[in-house]
């Protein structure tokens, strides 16, 4: 039986060797190396991987048994059901909010807030503040047209404004709730909501700094330019750029197609994470019907939903076009969002073969009894698991299941909240073609593969190595017990 990380090793290698050796489309290298990596697993491993998600043994081998080619199918689809319309309707937001002016109209007033100086601070505390209600693949799809709109403005800078935009957005993402990572660590480690929002906000804030110098840094040294997209023309950004004030939208109507998603989101998620279910609302029955209207529209699907309707509403106003052209615009929009679904949905399959290879629970053996410090031992094993198998959820899960029976000893020395600090900074390490959400930073950005992996990868790894150690200083001097 071949060992879980040897068949990693391979699995990296077919994926790395495709897309920068072989110059293989992403779609198809990914493909192959989760087909790899599901004929080198043995079918008894892959049954233990499904008792471990809570099926009963009868039924864990008969998913066991399911052909290799359904296998990868099926969690091709379940990535597809969690990115699928939002990545669909987001291109749709995307290109309508650039192509009507509204991307334009929300630059010039950030630009009166922040000036032109400090955009891309304006930037990464915009996207690390939005992620904390909102789920974060929604606020890159959300902001990166802003993105492309400001460096088409400032006519520099792209990429430092693009690594703003993402390392706001993971940043949020790993250290404070109702951010679905931290929520399930506060749960698993007993660890007060209150405490790892203040605590996740704090670290959050000083890791973002770290990796905006980093994207200072990295956008001096490489010349990246904003490139021609389908979705996103030079030509027709510069000219929307060139344009006065009165030809486009009013501020209101340019934030609508991306503030309504935020702010339904927004509510949802805070009463998701502090409201008992099967208790009212409120007292009131008139105001329980109108928040729950608001949290049907707050679902992250149905949101992006209406927001690509607004968007495309915005569009039509401002444009007076017809109504084949419209479609033709959809039509358009959709083309460049589906490569990006198909992409990051065969991403998602090489991540979940390896999920089902054994490669968490062999991480996890292997770092159980390794004798150091707790925190950096969380952090560890968080990095491992994360870089091995792309999912830093399943990161998080693998950590905190090794980590929760020491975290309620007494002599522990700090809180465990520390742990749960240290445990997000680790899934953060290592992004590259195994996670789903690294074709997500890379295409909607139109970074190659390589360009991704020079700038995203090492300015988020950074990041993570900065909190831990930031972690470990605070547990030291403030241990909270």
């Amino acid at each position: 039986m071949l060992d879980p990380i040897l068949i990693l090793l391979i699995g990296v290698v077919v994926v790395v060797g495709g897309i920068i050796g072989l110059k293989l489309h992403p779609f198809l290298a990914l493909l192959l190396a989760a087909l790899t990596v599901a004929l080198l697993t043995p079918t008894e491993l892959v049954q233990q991987y499904f008792i471990s998600k809570g099926l009963s043994e009868a039924e864990a081998l008969k998913q066991a048994h399911k052909s290799i080619g359904e296998r990868i199918a099926t969690e091709f689809g379940n990535t597809c059901t969690k990115i699928g319309i939002l990545i669909a309707m987001a291109a749709i937001i995307g290109k309508a909010m650039l192509d009507s002016g509204a991307a334009e109209k929300v630059i010039r007033a950030m630009l009166k807030v922040t000036g032109v100086q400090h955009a891309p601070i304006g930037f990464i505390l915009s996207s690390f503040f939005l992620t904390i209600p909102v789920f974060v693949d929604t606020v890159i799809f959300l902001m990166m047209p802003l993105a492309k709109a400001m460096g088409m403005r400032l006519g520099k800078n792209y990429l430092l404004l693009a690594l703003s935009v993402i390392a706001g957005a993971v940043m949020a993402n790993s250290y404070v709730p109702p951010s679905p990572g931290p929520l399930f660590l506060v749960g698993a480690l007993n660890v007060p909501i209150g405490l790892m929002m203040v605590c996740g906000v704090l670290l959050g804030l000083c890791t973002i700094s770290v990796g905006y110098l980093i994207a200072v840094f990295l956008n001096k040294k490489f010349d990246i330019p904003l490139r021609d997209s389908p979705d996103a023309r030079l030509a027709d950004i510069k000219a929307i750029a060139e344009k006065d004030d009165k030809e486009l939208p009013s501020l209101g109507w340019a934030l609508l197609p991306a503030v309504f998603p935020l702010a339904t989101i927004c509510i949802r998620s805070a009463v998701e994470a502090f409201h008992k279910p099967g208790t009212p609302l409120t007292d009131s029955p008139i105001l329980n019907s109108v928040l729950e209207v608001i949290l049907f529209f707050g679902d992250k699907n149905i949101a992006l939903l209406m927001g690509g309707i607004f968007a495309l509403f915005v569009l039509a106003r401002q444009k007076k076009t017809t109504k084949e052209k419209m479609t033709a615009f959809v039509q358009t929009a959709l083309m460049s969002g589906g490569g990006i679904i198909l992409i990051t949905a065969a991403g998602g399959a090489f991540g979940g073969m390896l999920q089902q290879s054994g490669i968490s629970d062999r991480i996890a053996d292997l770092t159980k009894g390794y004798q150091m410090a707790l925190i950096p031992l969380a952090f560890f094993i968080a990095m491992v698991v994360r870089t091995a198998q792309g999912s830093a959820t399943v990161a998080l899960i693998t950590a905190s299941g090794i980590l929760a029976g020491m975290a309620q000893n007494a002599n522990l020395g700090f809180h465990p909240v520390y742990l749960c600090l240290a445990i997000g900074s680790g899934a953060k390490l290592i992004p590259w073609m195994n996670d789903a959400g690294f074709w997500i930073m890379c295409k909607t950005s139109n970074l190659t593969e390589r360009e991704a992996l020079k700038t995203i990868a090492p300015m988020q790894s950074i990041m993570g190595l900065t909190g831990v150690i930031l972690t470990m200083i605070a547990a030291w001097l403030f241990p909270l017990v």
